[in-house]
């Protein structure tokens, strides 16, 4: 079915490079007519997400550092300047220093948890606020996070994330029951785990991709492109009757007890 999207205008946060699962989700989008607005935090990311912008015609590239509100709002000021709204917004940002998920979560500072809580999770709130009065100005939308079975399991290595990712997903519901009278969906997806620049910095991950193709029910590891499609499908009305939902996209390695 082509042209889910038609027409509909998007803000995708947290493209890095084109393995990003951002970036999946943007090629997802585009691919059903959707037209794109992306950001970058520091000039050292601008080369990389404006070059992949680039390729899919009419996208915009902003500056955006989300624990900075007055440039999340000139964000949402400038998007609004030139589409008059919004309709979905994908946030995939996430962020915990290096030293945070090394050995055990016992020894997490204030400092790293704010950090790894105010990025991963706080930024979810700040963006929907500002994005609503957008999505409200086109009869609704779509916003969509992305999470991990680390918010509600323990995962060796994950520690403060996985905090995070629990209070990112008790944010989702508590949003979608917000947002809903607006029209407003909130969804999650809870990926399995993906080979991006950001994951590589988990300890053992190599492992951790391994366990997953082992023991999960389809027997391999989940791709990028799945997750960008599971989000076109939330962006979609194919959706919309479906909110405040964590929607797993990990070969099934969700359902196991062990």
């Amino acid at each position: 079915m082509a042209g889910l999207l038609e027409g509909k205008k998007g803000l995708i946060l947290g493209v890095a490079n084109k393995r990003s699962i951002a970036w999946s989700i943007a090629k997802s989008v585009s691919a059903q007519g959707a037209q794109l607005a992306f950001t970058y935090q520091g000039e050292r990311l601008l080369e990389n997400v404006k070059e992949l912008a680039d390729t899919l015609p009419g996208s915009m590239v902003l500056p955006c550092d989300v624990m900075r509100e007055d440039e999340v709002e000139e964000v949402f000021r400038k998007i609004d300047a030139a589409w008059n709204g919004l309709d979905f917004l994908a946030h995939c940002v996430a962020y915990a220093k290096a030293e945070d998920l090394e050995g055990n979560y016992l020894k997490t500072k204030k400092e790293g948890f704010d950090t790894a809580l105010g990025v991963s999770a706080y930024s979810l709130t700040l963006l929907s606020q500002k994005a609503a009065p957008l999505m409200e100005k086109r009869g609704g939308g779509s916003i969509v996070t992305l999470t991990y079975l680390g918010g509600q399991r323990v995962a060796p290595g994950y520690n403060v994330m996985g905090v995070a990712k629990a209070a990112l997903e008790a944010s989702v519901k508590y949003l979608a029951n917000d947002l809903g009278p607006k029209n407003i969906r909130v969804n999650a997806i809870s990926a399995g785990p993906i080979n991006t620049l950001a994951a590589r910095g988990i300890a053992g991950f190599a492992e951790i991709l391994k366990m997953a193709r082992e023991r999960s029910p389809l027997k391999r590891n989940t791709e990028a492109e799945e997750v960008g499609d599971s989000a076109l499908f939330l962006f979609s009305p194919l959706s919309r009757g479906i909110t405040g939902q964590i929607l797993f996209v990990d070969s099934g390695y969700n359902i196991l007890a062990f």
